[in-house]
């Protein structure tokens, strides 16, 4: 299995709510939980759901600044981007 093809079952697995905050995270850049829920139109509950599924992949990375939780795209998360439409 190709990871173009790995990357196209990840997208069908995942709810449809992962995709948005993936989206959001490339287009706007790290951000915090309570930004990234109101920015990717996602409900703060399901949020946290989404980014560990989203974190355990090796897609997103939640740091710690203070109080906050910031998310990110990691290079395998862009990667996923660029590849999950190409099959």
């Amino acid at each position: 299995m190709s990871l173009t093809e790995y990357f196209h079952g990840v997208q069908k697995r995942l709810p449809e709510e992962a995709e948005r905050v993936i989206s959001t995270l490339e287009d706007s850049g790290p951000m915090n939980k309570e930004d990234l829920s109101l920015t990717a139109k996602v409900k703060r509950a399901v949020l946290d759901h989404v980014v560990m599924q989203l974190y355990a992949l090796g897609l997103v990375d939640v740091s710690t600044e203070g109080k906050s939780k910031i998310c990110s795209l990691t290079s395998l998360g862009y990667d996923f981007l660029n590849l999950k439409d190409a099959v």
